[in-house]
């Protein structure tokens, strides 16, 4: 499989190690400052910055290349590349984080609160930490589980930083040095507290997950999930 790199920073170095480890071939490392043929490529995946993620990805759908995205940042647009997936018949996944424990995660936390929904005893928090290279806050992660509990209580949105409103989850966002990312959900009462949480260790599961997203995208169309890619449905 020819894989083109759509931002070359360090979870984009870390991808093209586990690809190569894979037997695919690595075509374009893009920086943002290069030029490229996306033809050259059978599939892209997108780790670039948020001002550079809707063209790189809207290039590859419009040259009928599929693209796994894990770009944050840009979702403002999401729908946008929805639509135009959809009209170009093209192939496109988009996650939050690829890392195949985060996306089990990501299920257990939409499980407990359903569990929780009726207890309104507990107050909801979410936690992430991550490095200090990070560009956006909270993680895209952390807003996956704020909307998976959303959906599945009565709350009503997400809030940075604070709770001015008991319909609201609060996220903290921390920021240190050499932390790949921690994500922390916890309900909270007078006599107990219930925490989930998922600690990666490294960027390599990260980097594994997106490019088996990548294999798993191969040849389809369409606008996917990592739910799909797991088969978590």
């Amino acid at each position: 499989m020819k894989i083109a790199l759509l931002g070359y920073g360090r979870m984009g170095k870390e991808i093209e190690k586990i690809a190569l480890q894979r037997g695919h071939e690595i075509v374009i490392k893009s920086t943002g400052e290069n030029t490229y043929d996306i033809n050259e490529a059978d599939v892209a995946i997108d780790f670039s910055v948020p001002a550079s993620a809707y063209n790189n990805i809207s290039n590859c759908i419009n040259n009928n290349v599929p693209v796994v995205s894990g770009t944050t940042g840009w979702l403002d647009r999401y729908n946008e590349i929805i639509d135009l997936c959809n009209e170009k018949n093209g192939g496109f996944i988009y996650a939050s984080n690829f890392s195949l424990g985060v996306n089990v995660f990501f299920e257990l936390n939409k499980q407990l609160a359903k569990m929780m929904s009726t207890l309104e005893q507990y107050n909801i928090a979410i936690e992430e930490i991550h490095h200090t290279q990070k560009l956006d806050a909270p993680s895209g992660t952390a807003i996956t589980l704020a909307e998976g509990i959303i959906e599945n209580t009565n709350k009503k949105a997400w809030e940075l930083d604070g709770k001015t409103s008991e319909d609201n989850i609060p996220i903290t966002a921390l920021r240190t040095p050499d932390v790949p990312g921690t994500h922390t959900v916890t309900y909270n009462s007078e006599v107990d507290t219930i925490d989930i949480k998922h600690t990666a260790h490294n960027r390599q599961g990260f980097a594994l997950g997106a490019v088996i997203a990548a294999e798993w995208l191969l040849n389809k169309t369409g606008v996917y999930t990592m739910r799909d890619v797991l088969n978590l449905g």
